[in-house]
């Protein structure tokens, strides 16, 4: 085991996968020379050169739509996104392309390719740079979206990403790069497809992603000393959605939360609620609670951008508030 930063890992990830496969490129914005803008990419171009390691223009459109013409041709393009709210520029490239030409085309391509990069609410980057894309693309067909919140599911997810042959969307938040953690030293894989039980419980459901994750977890303290017993859920897969692992875990506890950076309105968390409302109504004791971001373009100032997104102390009143009575 070696303790490995988050972005480390997500380098290591791609260096194996290069290694192991030559078809394997990565292309995007100061990726090369530069090593990319949180250094995921560090010291790549020096091993696999300008054909495999590729600093594009910025053009995002452009360089999108050369990938998937890559992945038609048998190609496994990794884009970078230096910023995924940049990605919103090549939005027709990745939706009416990447996600469908494998159907369109009958099935004579496959489109192999991820698209990866940082993206969440930073430390006062501004509206423009605090995209959260997810439930943009969540309606897309033909794509699989994956958020990554640790350094081990980091790299073992981007290893799967990468081998799949279908366009994956990878999003890593910009505020978990330098978390660290010890990996193994052996090659592991992790699926695109499963939910991660973090705690298991009795009291409620917390489903939650991402950085999210990390605040749930910093509200299970003080909620384990008053006697609270909530059952974590990292979703993983945002795109499908693992409902092997969130409905047995409503059926054990019978409430759920859910908490969430992306905004409310038409949020991960709303399809999450209908979904749950759906399929598992009769196993609810308590109607489905969402905790999301505010519906407003995030703010500059710091003291006003947290009061955007959820915090601890919000999540540990509502399941106060949900459960009612202390074990």
């Amino acid at each position: 085991m070696a303790e490995t930063l988050f972005f480390n890992a997500l380098n290591q990830a791609i260096d194996e996968e290069m290694a192991r496969d030559s078809t394997v490129l990565v292309l995007g914005e100061d990726v090369g020379h530069y090593g990319g803008s949180y250094k995921v990419t560090k010291d790549l171009h020096k091993k696999y050169g300008d054909l495999r390691v590729l600093d594009t223009p910025i053009a995002e459109n452009s360089f999108t739509g050369m990938a998937v013409g890559a992945a038609m041709t048998g190609l496994r393009p990794i884009i970078e996104g230096m910023n995924m709210g940049f990605l919103l520029l090549a939005f027709n490239q990745i939706s009416n392309n990447a996600g469908m030409l494998r159907y369109t085309s009958g099935g004579n391509f496959t489109i192999p390719m991820v698209i990866r990069g940082p993206g969440g609410v930073g430390r006062q980057l501004g509206a423009e740079h605090s995209q959260r894309l997810e439930a943009y693309f969540q309606a897309v067909p033909g794509i699989k979206i994956v958020t990554c919140s640790t350094p081990y599911n980091a790299k073992g997810l981007l290893k799967s990403a990468i081998r799949d042959n279908n366009p994956v969307l990878f999003f890593e938040h910009v505020l978990l790069y330098n978390l660290k953690e010890n990996l193994p030293d052996e090659e592991y894989l992790l699926p695109l497809d499963k939910a991660e039980i973090v705690r298991k419980g009795k009291d409620v459901t917390i489903l939650t992603y991402s950085r999210m994750r990390h605040h749930v977890m910093q509200a299970v303290k003080p909620l384990e000393r008053d006697g609270f017993d909530p059952e974590v859920i990292d979703l993983i897969s945002l795109k499908p959605l693992d409902f092997d692992t969130i409905g047995a875990s409503i059926a054990k506890t019978h409430r759920v939360i859910i908490v969430e950076e992306c905004m409310r309105t038409g949020g991960i968390g709303a399809e999450l609620t209908a979904s749950i409302n759906d399929r598992l109504f009769d196993e609810l004791d308590a109607p489905v609670l969402r905790l999301s971001s505010q519906d407003i373009p995030t703010p500059y100032n710091g003291k006003l951008e947290r009061l955007t997104i959820v915090q601890p102390e919000q999540i540990v009143e509502a399941v106060q508030k949900m459960v009612a009575l202390r074990v």
